[in-house]
């Protein structure tokens, strides 16, 4: 069946898309009557050059995106995939003439249609005394034997259009721009290669490939390219792409040797991926430098698209110093990218990372007795975690993805790993510190992320002092951390809901001769049923919000943790 496009209607499909652009952009105007969109300071080029370009539509942003000072003057759109009128061509060439330009070049790419039309247009305007002059580009490095037709016009004209545009710019003339530019247009190649086809709108894909295929040496309309490949990584089709581009016996290949200075282009064939373009830009660049190229300038993105065609093509230009500075130069033109006009081989691309902060000399630590207690806690809550974790991830299967218990598991484990290489620190705020850096790293999930920002948080008031209410305070802190970033409040059936009410019976630490185990105690129990209470809630946070409470009838495994985890501290603190 005929493939799904936002379109008004097949037949509107070009003037719609150029309305578009020049609805869009102040800078461009059509020409009545004319698929041509024309630069609107056209009074502005009295006395130059006019560059005019074009050919079927479906290539965006090509050509009309092109369009502005330092690059082209006007550009004429045919239908999808076809030809423009001839008309239309001799319209815009009147247009800039008119304008009071001395002259212009009509970049044409390497079809038969465009050949003709462009052709013809020249001619009737050079019967009416317009100087025009024409450059037909052909950059396709596809084809091994050349063919009577010659190369295809593929992206490396995109890099003309600029060449010429910044020569136009410069003042120069109508000859001496073509002189050039044919000069520019030998040394330039072009490859593409996809996953598949496109589809014209109204019409079914124009061709068909397996799962395992990429076609390699396709033009931009949707025709089928020189050869099948298998399926392969980013890295190898690259390769493979450019041993061919730049193989000697290959009729069309581009004379890139080691040192040679190029510029790329990465272009994407209109339906592919930005991450896969991310993917194949650093390939190429890996690629080349790799053969001993230079690669002095790299453009990626979507310069000339063939509609919807999930593949690439890649350019290779190469380049001295004085055709730098025309690729340099700058243009007002929406498509052409924002260009670093430095040299991309030999630039350091790594910056150091900062190195950790030293841990300062706590005033806060305590002797080796306190020292070896923290480590008899540790262990206590590690080895009831194991003991918890089929419990726990039974829990879990009810409301979300069964994994709790293993969760928790991952933390003992890396805990207790951790305790085997010597006794933790000696002050509480760097014990939690280094706690939530160990659980942030080992255990994962949202619990890990979350008892890490617990206990970042908790730290901090301990910093200064470990009276009991300092305790309190770093209880608070941790559970204002949690709902800040976690985003869950107390009753939202979460392992808040057990560290909070055992936090609101630790506020009894905040009060003068408070007793540590006594209050502890308190906390725990309330803990514990606080943990028992969330099986009659429905959940607001975490992933069991997203099921209907009627499955809940269990309590939140991450409550019962958290409850376990006070209540194995207790015990040995009772001990």
């Amino acid at each position: 069946q005929t493939s799904k496009k936002l379109v008004n209607s097949v037949a509107g499909c070009a003037d719609d898309a150029l309305a578009g652009l020049v609805a869009c952009n102040p800078n461009l105007q059509l020409l009545q009557g004319h698929r041509v969109a024309l630069r609107s300071d056209l009074d502005s080029l009295k006395g130059r050059v006019a560059l005019l370009s074009g050919g079927g539509s479906g290539h965006e942003p090509a050509h009309a995106g092109f369009i502005g000072k330092g690059m082209l003057t006007g550009v004429v759109a045919g239908a999808v995939f076809t030809s423009p009128a001839v008309g239309s061509i001799l319209a815009a060439i009147r247009a800039v003439a008119e304008a009071g330009t001395v002259g212009t070049l009509l970049v044409v790419k390497n079809y038969t249609g465009d050949r003709l039309n462009f052709g013809l247009a020249r001619e009737q305007a050079r019967a009416e005394g317009i100087p025009v002059e024409m450059v037909v580009i052909g950059d396709d490095s596809a084809f091994t034997v050349l063919k009577k037709a010659g190369r295809r016009g593929l992206c490396g004209t995109v890099l003309i259009h600029k060449v010429a545009g910044a020569l136009a710019e410069a003042g120069v003339g109508l000859e001496e721009i073509t002189k050039q530019v044919n000069m520019v247009a030998k040394a330039m190649g072009t490859l593409g290669v996809s996953l598949s086809s496109c589809s014209v709108p109204g019409s079914k894909p124009t061709f068909e490939l397996s799962a395992d295929e990429v076609e390699l040496g396709l033009g931009i309309h949707g025709e089928a390219g020189v050869r099948r490949i298998k399926m392969a990584t980013a890295d190898e089709i690259v390769k493979l792409m450019l041993d061919h581009m730049t193989d000697t016996t290959n009729a069309s290949h581009v004379p890139v040797q080691p040192g040679s200075s190029v510029v790329m282009m990465v272009n994407n064939l209109g339906g592919l991926s930005f991450l896969e373009l991310g993917i194949i830009a650093d390939a190429a660049v890996r690629s080349l430098e790799g053969r001993g190229v230079k690669i002095a300038r790299a453009l990626v993105g979507t310069f000339m698209s063939a509609l919807e065609m999930p593949g690439i093509s890649l350019t290779l230009l190469l380049v001295d110093e004085p055709l730098l500075k025309l690729i340099d130069a700058e243009t007002t033109a929406v498509a052409w990218p924002n260009v670093a006009a430095v040299s991309i081989t030999g630039r350091k691309r790594n910056r150091v990372a900062p190195a950790e902060p030293q841990e300062a000399l706590d005033s806060t630590a305590v002797g080796g007795s306190a020292s070896k207690r923290m480590a008899l806690v540790l262990e206590r809550v590690c080895s009831t975690l194991l003991g918890l974790e089929e419990h726990l991830n039974a829990l879990d299967r009810a409301a979300g993805d069964g994994d709790c218990g293993t969760t928790h598991s991952r933390a003992a484990r890396a805990i207790h790993e951790w305790l085997k290489e010597g006794p933790p620190p000696a002050s509480p705020a760097q014990l939690l510190s280094k706690l939530s850096v160990l659980l942030l790293e080992k255990m994962g999930g949202s619990s890990g992320a979350l008892y890490g920002l617990f206990l970042t948080a908790a730290a901090q008031p301990l910093k200064v002092k470990t009276s009991l209410p300092a305790w309190s305070a770093a209880m608070d802190a941790g559970l204002e951390a949690m709902q800040k970033y976690g985003k869950a409040a107390p009753g939202d059936r979460t392992m808040l809901d057990s560290l909070w009410a055992a936090g609101q019976e630790l506020q009894a630490w905040k009060s003068p001769g408070a007793d540590l185990l006594q209050v502890l105690t308190k906390a725990v129990k309330r803990a514990e049923a606080a943990a028992e209470a969330t099986k009659n809630m429905e959940a607001g946070a975490g992933r069991a919000s997203y099921i209907s409470s009627a499955r809940l009838e269990q309590p939140d495994p991450g409550a019962v943790a958290a409850a376990a985890i006070l209540r194995a501290i207790l015990e040995v603190l009772q001990s």
